[in-house]
């Protein structure tokens, strides 16, 4: 199940087409039936949390909290208890994705999906931490960017 939480009041936010969004890419990756949470929180929000669990006092466009910690890009989740059906959660800061368009040169509506997917991949065990890594992940985020 999806679950959409939008917190955040500065930013129109068509949570339905992000849901749609979401499910097409759950779907392509074969992660269906598997829980995502997505919260769309406000600027400061997202700033504590990117403190609090990053050691960085700033705010950012997205977050990821990934259930299975341990997964490694490329690995499927192997479901030992309907729990472990669950991806994990993303806290984008819509207000500042807004506020960062000009430097992507994107409209807001592809930029969200472009971090809704890039989030996923996070909560898959994808990185971009070394140059090898970051090839795969945007090979992954191409791949699934071309299913919306």
């Amino acid at each position: 199940m999806i679950t959409i939480r939008n917190t955040q009041r500065k930013i129109s936010i068509d949570v339905e087409k992000l849901h749609q969004d979401a499910q097409v890419i759950l779907n392509a990756l074969r992660y269906h039936d598997y829980d995502l949470g997505i919260w769309l929180a406000s600027d400061i929000r997202i700033r504590a949390y990117n403190r609090d669990y990053r050691n960085k006092d700033k705010v950012t466009d997205i977050l990821s909290f990934p259930y299975h910690t341990e997964l490694k890009a490329g690995e499927r989740i192997v479901p030992r208890s309907p729990e472990d059906r669950n991806l994990g959660d993303l806290i984008i800061a819509p207000s500042y994705v807004h506020h960062d368009l000009a430097r992507w040169n994107q409209s807001f509506e592809k930029r969200m999906q472009v971090l809704l997917v890039h989030g996923i991949c996070h909560l898959l065990g994808y990185d971009h931490i070394k140059d090898e890594d970051y090839k795969v992940m945007k090979r992954k985020e191409v791949t699934l960017l071309k299913k919306l």
